[in-house]
């Protein structure tokens, strides 16, 4: 299976071992709930997986990588305790609390979160002296004298022998113990997991071109060589700062990330043609609707290369304005929530200040991207939300110390109109995006006449769930009309419409 599909799988697992009967009581028995193992090739997003799982479901995540332990901080340390048995006295041995165990009462604690996922890595490569616990683990979920706490998926992960010296494969004995998932590499389902994450274009555009050099492993005369979809997006991260700094990104780099010479030369090359087409094309004329005719023409005139690579950047500039306004929209739809709270509250006899609910919100606001960040729950995209709905309420607290207005309908007003402000803003750039793709159709119609160009956009403008949501929200005639013709079928449906409706009117 793919990553996505075993994503999928775990999901629903988590799900199913969570789920309680009347009585609060695990449907499945703790004892029954066997550990998934994930075996797959390195660098294929096992563990960003795990990290997306456990921010859908809203539980905690704890991570360990089980190469770093030694038998003493998996199971604890021994210690000598004293007991009386039949009025005999006698020295035992205990062993204190494992550093893994320890780690996921600390989250429970920080977070206030009761249900999560352990998700160790690299099982199958555990140091020999730890080696014979692993089975008491994998049956029993415990570490020394010490239970994984109930409520607490276990969650364990390898590679296959061929891609590790290290690891140790597992008898019959211990796989009977596990839910095992063998996962491939597949650049689809991992491309959508790219757009989402924001890699650099030309990566992109180079693995449409080339889709077998996405994930290489292979022995050569000079030893291992290898191409990972870690290696990419650590890759992706490295040239956009390369390129706010001006810097020339070479084969020295590439070959840093990418350990096979070939994919490096190739991928090098094409970089360096990209950058050239982003000179050449001038994109922004292209979007802003004020390219010549002669661009469409060399376009159109151009090798096949060279047409996929100007399409891929157009449909990457897009969809990095249409993520952005999507993400605004996110904000204000959540920020709204904040605010009518205030708004019905005020009109209640003997409320607080405006002020007060205003720091009330923002206290309630970072403890719970507190206890998300503490609990590993914490997307990316909900910390920059998280963090704009801060600002605003931080900034708008200052200006009603400013004014003079902390309390009442006058001080809800100016909260009021700072946020409607925000909100006329956002139409105004939606509006421009929705412009700018029209222009891409108007161009890739144009200037790609008979090929498959037209096809390429409608297919990444569906699938991308940020596009999806835009044009279900803003629509786009040109999209709609070559979805048509293309017989491509519609998702995204009904789509964030909560944005029309974000007016704080009527609270006073």
């Amino acid at each position: 299976m793919n990553i996505k599909q075993a994503k999928d799988d775990i999901e629903n697992t988590v799900r199913l071992y969570l789920k309680k009967d009347e009585f609060g009581e695990y449907r499945i028995p703790v004892v029954r709930q066997r550990p998934i193992f994930l075996l797959g090739a390195p660098g294929i997003g096992k563990t960003a997986v795990m990290e997306q799982i456990a921010q859908e479901l809203q539980i905690a995540l704890v991570s360990y990588s089980m190469t770093h332990h030694t038998r003493q901080s998996a199971l604890g340390l021994p210690f000598i305790s004293h007991r009386e048995y039949q009025g005999m006295k006698y020295d035992v041995s205990e062993y204190t609390m494992s550093e893994i165990i320890a780690s996921i009462y600390e989250v429970m604690e920080k977070s206030g979160i009761r249900e999560g996922i352990l998700f160790l890595d690299e099982i199958n490569c555990v140091s020999e002296t730890l080696a014979p616990s692993m089975l008491q683990f994998l049956q029993y979920k415990v570490f020394g004298r010490h239970k994984v706490p109930e409520g607490w998926v276990i969650v364990t992960a390898g590679n296959p022998p061929e891609y590790n010296k290290s690891v140790r494969e597992f008898d019959v004995v211990t796989l009977d113990r596990l839910k095992v998932l063998d996962v491939e590499a597949d650049y689809r389902v991992w491309k959508d997991y790219a757009w989402r994450r924001g890699l650099h274009a030309a990566i992109l555009n180079f693995l449409e071109l080339k889709k077998e050099y996405f994930y290489k492993i292979e022995t050569t005369v000079n030893g291992r060589s290898y191409v990972t979809a870690r290696g990419w997006e650590d890759l992706s991260e490295i040239l956009y700062l390369y390129e706010e700094e001006g810097m020339k990104a070479d084969e020295g780099l590439v070959g840093q990330y990418i350990r096979n010479e070939r994919v490096v030369k190739e991928f090098t090359a094409y970089y360096d043609l990209f950058n050239k087409y982003k000179k050449e094309y001038q994109t922004e004329e292209i979007l802003a609707g004020t390219a010549g005719a002669q661009t469409a023409e060399r376009a159109r005139l151009a090798a096949f290369d060279e047409r996929l690579s100007l399409l891929g950047m157009l449909i990457d500039k897009v969809l990095t304005e249409i993520r952005e306004d999507m993400e605004t929209g996110d904000y204000l739809v959540e920020l709204f929530k904040n605010l009518k709270a205030i708004g019905t509250a005020v009109k209640m006899e003997k409320a607080p200040s405006v002020r007060e609910m205003l720091e009330n919100q923002i206290n309630g606001r970072k403890k719970q991207m507190e206890s998300a960040r503490m609990a590993g729950s914490l997307s990316e995209r909900e910390k920059r939300c998280g963090r704009r709905i801060l600002r605003f309420m931080e900034g708008e607290q200052k200006n009603l110390l400013l004014t003079g207005k902390t309390e009442g309908g006058e001080a809800f007003v100016l909260l009021k109109n700072a946020f409607d402000s925000e909100t006329a803003d956002f139409r105004v750039r939606a509006a421009r995006t929705k412009k700018r793709l029209e222009n891409l159709f108007t161009f890739v119609e144009n200037a790609f006449v008979e090929g498959n160009e037209m096809l390429i956009l409608v297919t990444e403008l569906t699938v991308n769930n940020d596009s999806a949501r835009f044009i279900g929200q803003f629509g786009c005639p040109s999209y709609e009309r070559h979805n048509s013709e293309l017989m491509l079928s519609e998702r995204g449906g009904d789509l964030q419409k909560e944005i029309e409706g974000l007016h704080l009117d009527g609270l006073l």
